[in-house]
């Protein structure tokens, strides 16, 4: 591969988040040893490679999960010289530094983890990567912390014990708060204060007891309440806009990646069945 197509294949940009630089990539290049001043959390989306790492030699594969601390010494080589993609975001050490602590770890923290196999975490980091690459309709910045939230315990490995009981009433509160009014948006911080746990435990106790974060559990809501609006007879675009959606795009995009068909062919659908016969 020449040096020009090696840089063709690299493309970085600073993400909506301060403190955040994204880079995608897809090359056979080795790097050599170098080092960073962020923290770096990425996926390997194809490929794999070899690098060495504050724990010694490891190999990355296809799904596998690469991280890199601050100043720690890495380098980069190709499995057999076959080409790798992959999706890297370096952050802040101040950015780690804060979720770090609202999870109970001390602020110093590292990295324990140079290559993961999981995919729940790996998963999320895609979530993550298109939040800050592609803040839009979404409130991204809650989903920016829902999903850091969800990824940096199993990079940054066990703490002490912390009570994290959440009563069956404060629970049934937020659910409720979130279904009586699933268009209204709300922050992981006003229902974690109602509850009186950090912004990290209440996510956790929530998705425990729902198996959904917050922001996805409201989406499924309003998802269910823009179906029934089309099925009583509101059209795509009123029950885009009561249901809480930006616009009637946001509403079509989640409505097929749920549902399989768009909120259009439903209320076409709907239509024909109360059209009289000719």
């Amino acid at each position: 591969m020449t040096q020009g197509d090696a840089k063709r294949q690299f493309k970085a940009g600073v993400c909506g988040q301060s403190g955040v630089v994204a880079v995608e990539a897809a090359s056979s290049r080795s790097f050599g040893r170098h080092t960073h001043d962020q923290f770096g959390i990425g996926v390997v989306i194809r490929g794999a490679q070899d690098s060495a790492s504050g724990r010694g030699e490891v190999r990355a594969t296809s799904g596998n999960m690469i991280t890199v601390n601050p100043n720690e010494v890495h380098d980069g080589r190709p499995v057999a010289g076959e080409a790798r993609a992959w999706r890297m975001l370096y952050l802040d050490p101040a950015l780690i530094a804060q979720f770090s602590k609202a999870m109970g770890h001390s602020t110093g923290v590292e990295f324990i983890h140079p290559v993961l196999n999981h995919q729940p975490a790996a998963i999320a980091f895609g979530r993550l990567y298109t939040a800050l690459t592609k803040p839009g309709q979404e409130p991204w910045q809650e989903l920016v912390e829902q999903e850091l939230f969800q990824i940096l315990p199993s990079l940054l490995g066990h703490i002490r014990s912390t009570q994290m009981k959440l009563l069956s009433k404060e629970l049934a509160q937020a659910k409720a708060r979130i279904d009586a009014h699933p268009e209204v948006p709300v922050s992981l911080t006003e229902l974690a204060a109602e509850a009186g746990l950090s912004r990290f435990h209440f996510l956790r106790a929530f998705k425990a007891a729902t198996h959904l974060p917050p922001h996805a559990y409201r989406l499924q809501r309003q998802l269910q309440m823009a179906r029934r609006l089309i099925m009583t007879g509101y059209t795509v675009l009123q029950a885009s806009h009561l249901a809480g959606f930006a616009d009637q795009s946001h509403l079509t995009r989640h409505f097929v990646s749920n549902y399989g068909l768009t909120p259009g062919a439903l209320s076409h659908s709907l239509r024909a069945q109360h059209l009289p016969a000719l």
